[in-house]
């Protein structure tokens, strides 16, 4: 069995920190109100801003924690549809960069120069050790998420694409672990160079907030080469939190029978015939695990925008090889509405 390793989850509320500067990788100049508002939160957030107060009235500087008419803010989190051969899929994330009109915000993680044990965000490369967050993705489903990037204040607009950079090169960053416990690397094509690009754009209102969530599907993510490689091709939706909700309900027992593994395809659009994983229509929006909890069958699809969706049951998830058009058997196929901020009930 392989060596217990933590599950660095629930780093906290993340923002800024005195020491580092709003820098836009573009060339253009801070934003001072958005630098000015990132180092205010932060230091909320340490107990250090009586002292940063002091400072700014002697400075003559004022403002406010609340965005202003040219700045809203920005919340991403992430989680994940589970894969039936892994107990734990560990990514290292090392920061993550938004693309918007006036350039580019990078964004690394560090180590916090006031408390070792605490990751903050930095808008330069760290001056203190690197602090990655490296996440068990497998412990992020069922609704479960992580957040990567919390209220931070940028400037309004649009912004056509979202980066997440993430460590390959190394030993044990970003790796699977099987049932048994055989740990593998996790090879991801670029990774280290381009890191994982999310193409949707999204808008950050003036005086107002986004927020955002990553679903990084495994079951569609995890592929093993010829030679027994371990790689990672992300599969990758971002869901707007304000108009998501979820489908979930219960299986019943009869459809879960010895050797079964049991998952929920989530299909966009009424009326779709299911099909497995393979790149081509109709690839599932989500899949999801089904799971004995109480003696009873459950499963819950989570952060889905809302609008109309096919659900399907399978017992042979386990046979779904995403490079490949597999033959899979579906039941209870049905439509399901699902409304912003609502959990709808379908069960199997």
């Amino acid at each position: 069995m392989a060596a217990a390793i933590p599950n660095i989850r629930n780093f906290g509320r993340q923002g800024n920190h005195p020491l580092f500067r709003n820098v836009f990788t573009s060339g253009a100049e801070p934003d001072g109100k958005v630098e000015h508002m990132n180092t205010l939160r932060s230091l909320k957030r340490s107990g250090s801003l009586a002292v940063f107060g002091a400072v700014m009235a002697a400075s003559g500087c004022g403002g406010s924690d609340g965005g202003g008419p040219g700045t809203g803010t920005l919340s991403l989190q992430i989680t994940d549809a589970a894969v039936d051969s892994a107990e734990h899929v560990y990514i290292q994330f090392s920061g993550l960069e938004i693309h918007g009109a006036g350039g580019n915000t990078v964004l690394y993680y560090c180590q916090d120069p006031a408390d070792p044990t605490k990751t903050i965000l930095s808008q330069v490369p760290c001056t203190t050790p690197p602090a990655p967050k490296r996440l068990d993705l497998l412990a992020l489903s069922g609704g479960q998420a992580e957040v990567l990037l919390d209220d931070f204040t940028l400037p309004a607009g649009h912004y056509s694409w979202i980066r997440l950079m993430v460590d390959t090169a190394g030993t044990r960053d970003s790796y699977i672990v099987l049932l048994g416990g055989a740990e593998h690397e996790l090879t991801i094509p670029s990774g280290d160079q381009t890191g994982l690009k999310l193409n949707r754009g999204f808008s950050v209102p003036a005086g107002g907030s986004a927020d955002f969530t990553i679903d990084f599907d495994l079951r569609k993510s995890v592929h093993v080469t010829g030679t027994g490689d371990y790689m990672l091709r992300p599969t990758l939706r971002l869901a707007d939190n304000t108009l998501a909700g979820a489908i979930a309900g219960t299986v019943n027992a009869a459809l879960v029978p010895g050797g079964c593994t049991p998952a929920v395809y989530v299909f966009e659009g009424a009326g779709v015939t299911p099909d497995d994983i393979d790149g081509t229509p109709a690839d599932p929006s989500a899949t999801v695990a089904v799971k004995l909890d109480g003696g009873v069958y459950k499963y819950k699809a989570a952060f889905l925008e809302a609008g109309s969706y096919t659900v399907a049951y399978t017992c042979q998830a386990a046979l779904d090889d995403p490079a490949v058009n597999d033959a899979l058997t579906f039941s209870g196929t049905a439509t399901v509405a699902v409304a912003a901020k609502t959990t709808t009930v379908h069960d199997f």
